[in-house]
């Protein structure tokens, strides 16, 4: 898809459909109420007959009946002014270039919502934009063998703005909001993916691909050479599996050589049967999106490396199946971390920490800091917040609250939850130095704990359960029912971020 940023007047847009919106309870104005003279008062008439409301996410299309150069008008409500946050902005473009896909409109022209309003900045308003839009536009249909000929799809999207004094504020949110939807979208296809199709060889396959096309360094490390270095917990998790594991390293320079790399850790479990400790039918089915977490951080690299960001970046994917066979380890097995740490596994279902487990011991070694690790590690996560947020644990509440803060005007949602010591207890084991599960109380603290006995006490680190978030099982404005992609927009906005902090 295609986007552009015009000079003009939206009103003279010829194209198939132009996007004004409008507030709830409040006069139209701007280029809604020039549209509106331009229509001879339709959408006022609608107004007045409360068919249009500009309640959030309400869209109303008007046919301009050669009034206009476009053939259609999309009214899309904002809600009220006083909660105008980038968020809405990306809900109202998802759902007003959805209305006007279902009538076939191919190009667009919209007005940049809510830029220079409150403290919404034009750039943020312009990736804002174009973030819900092709989000909104997304649709996995690899597997869609029917005739598609009624299948349509936007080409083009211009984002039109009268003062040329911001022209280049919103074209860098054009190529902002487009690098990170995109990397999204990549992460929703890879999660949607079934796992007869994304094996851990595959997914290795994906990220050399990746890297060779944005300019990323990518190593793969298969069975031998993670016996080598002591990856023993990960090793343990992949033997009940006939694929080979893979352990994928990704370098993005863009800082100076002597400087730390930020270090980026997913978990990539292609698909959890839960081992031994068998998963029921019903839990099982959607356990192809266990690889969350490593895709996200796979789309993120893809952003980061796009964007050409002044900082240094490695991410970490430990990438395996965890499937019951012959060869399976066993609750009650004991093995040794990387770290030389030894781990007793009550259950082989809780083997995401086992995996991440090594895999932030190794960022460990490998000096990288801060440490951001992302994985659907458990359902009490889930219980806990449903899919509306996701759970942050660290033990550094400062470099958690910048993760909230970049989260919420991604759009992504984290809750700090506790790493209190007492979860410690639950974990420690009769027969080595810590068990795999806590007990029935707090799974998601207990878990997160157990992942920081893998981290230097001095090391910024930050776990991200995303266990309630990756998945939705229905359509909401930017989210399609199946993958949501989260967490890449967090991790590319604190990236900016940290650059900018770097740079001064």
């Amino acid at each position: 898809m295609r986007f552009k940023v015009v000079i003009g007047d939206v009103k003279q847009f010829d194209g198939d459909a132009i996007i004004v919106s409008i507030f709830e309870e409040e006069p139209l104005q701007s280029a809604a109420a020039e549209v509106d003279a331009a229509l001879e008062g339709a959408i006022s008439a609608l107004r007045e007959s409360g068919e249009i409301t500009g309640k959030l996410n309400e869209v109303t299309v008007l046919y301009t009946l050669g009034k206009l150069p476009a053939q259609r008008v999309a009214v899309v409500g904002l809600g009220k002014r006083e909660e105008l946050e980038l968020d809405r902005i990306r809900q109202a473009a998802a759902v007003s270039s959805q209305r006007l896909r279902k009538a076939k409109a191919r190009r667009l022209a919209s007005v940049v919502h809510g830029a220079g309003l409150g403290s919404i900045e034009p750039e943020q308003a312009a990736q804002a934009v174009v973030e819900g839009t092709l989000l909104g536009l997304y649709e996995f249909r690899t597997y869609k063998t029917e005739d598609e000929e009624d299948h349509s799809e936007v080409e083009e999207l211009v984002l039109i703005e009268r003062e040329k004094t911001k022209q280049a504020a919103l074209e860098r949110g054009v190529e902002v909001g487009q690098i990170t939807a995109e990397a999204t979208n990549l992460v929703r296809d890879l999660v949607n993916t079934p796992a007869n199709d994304l094996t851990p060889t595959k997914l290795a396959q994906r990220a050399q691909e990746i890297a060779a096309t944005v300019g990323l360094e990518c190593e793969v490390l298969g069975r031998e050479q993670m016996a080598e270095l002591g990856l023993n917990l990960l090793l343990g998790v992949a033997q009940g599996s006939a694929e080979e594991p893979q352990f994928i390293i990704l370098r993005y320079r863009g800082g100076p050589e002597d400087e730390p790399a930020l270090g980026l850790v997913g978990k990539a479990i292609t698909f959890d049967s839960g081992g031994l400790s068998l998963k029921s039918g019903e839990s099982m089915e959607s356990m192809k999106d266990d690889m969350a977490g490593g895709a996200a951080i796979l789309g993120a690299m893809q952003a980061i490396a796009k964007l050409h960001l002044p900082l240094n970046v490695t991410a970490l994917i430990p990438a395996t199946e965890n499937l019951p066979s012959g060869t399976a380890q066993r609750p009650g097995d004991i093995r040794r971390a990387l770290n030389g740490k030894t781990v007793e596994i009550l259950s082989t279902d809780a083997e995401g920490r086992l995996i991440l487990a090594d895999a932030l011991a190794y960022a460990e070694q490998m000096g990288l800091a801060p440490i951001i690790d992302l994985a659907t590690l458990t359902g009490s996560c889930f219980v806990a917040l449903g899919n509306v947020c996701c759970g942050g644990f660290s033990p550094d509440e400062k470099l958690l609250d910048r993760l909230v803060a970049v989260g919420r005007q991604a759009g992504e949602k984290i809750w700090p939850l506790p790493l209190f010591e007492e979860y410690r207890e639950q974990i420690k084991s009769d027969n080595a130095d810590l068990k795999n599960i806590g007990g029935k109380g707090g799974g998601a603290c207990t878990a997160a704990k157990f992942l920081q006995e893998f981290v230097g006490e001095d090391t910024p680190w930050v776990h991200l359960d995303i266990a309630g978030v990756v998945m939705r099982d229905k359509a909401q404005h930017y989210y399609p029912k199946g993958a949501t992609g989260f967490g890449v927009r967090t991790l590319v906005n604190y990236a900016i971020s940290q650059a900018k902090r770097v740079r001064g």
